[in-house]
């Protein structure tokens, strides 16, 4: 699926249900989430923001996302309260069929080698979008840390 038609389609509101790993293979939380993609710049943008909670504390977290048009990648810059509390990700990848996977870095301490952070967005029917986050240790392991199943519960214009 091309940009344009991905960037019409991902505009509106969502809801769903967002699962959190800490340790490969145990659940750490399962709770709602909330979300809304918003055009930006007539369209050429989105600004995916969303509210939930994490093992009861409230969460909160935005995104901004492109398509570069001279390197055919997309990307992103992430911020939230809990996973990117203290930072900006930036992150850039491939289209795929059905979204776009993007692969960004962060820092887990001074003097400390970073570890990457890969997200796949994929719509998975016209009002389903499932957001796969994988974190990724310095070694190249890689672990499934975040998982949010969207349904659209709203539509908007992506003018």
């Amino acid at each position: 699926m091309n940009h344009t038609l991905l960037f019409e389609k991902l505009p509106g509101d969502w809801r769903g249900t967002c699962r959190t790993w800490f340790e490969p293979g145990q659940l750490a939380d399962e709770s709602e989430l909330t979300g809304s993609f918003t055009p930006l710049l007539a369209g050429r943008f989105l600004r995916h923001a969303y509210h939930g909670t994490l093992q009861g504390k409230p969460r909160t977290g935005e995104e901004t996302i492109g398509f570069n048009a001279v390197t055919k990648a997309y990307e992103a810059s992430w911020i939230d309260d809990f996973h990117m509390n203290y930072a900006i990700m930036f992150s850039q990848g491939p289209p795929m069929e059905r979204g776009f996977a993007v692969l960004g870095a962060y820092d887990v301490g001074e003097n400390q080698p970073r570890w990457k952070w890969r997200t796949v967005y994929e719509l998975t029917a016209e009002d389903q979008l499932l957001i796969t986050a994988y974190n990724v240790s310095p070694e190249g392991m890689e672990a499934r840390a975040v998982e949010t199943h969207y349904r659209r519960v709203a539509t908007r214009s992506s003018h």
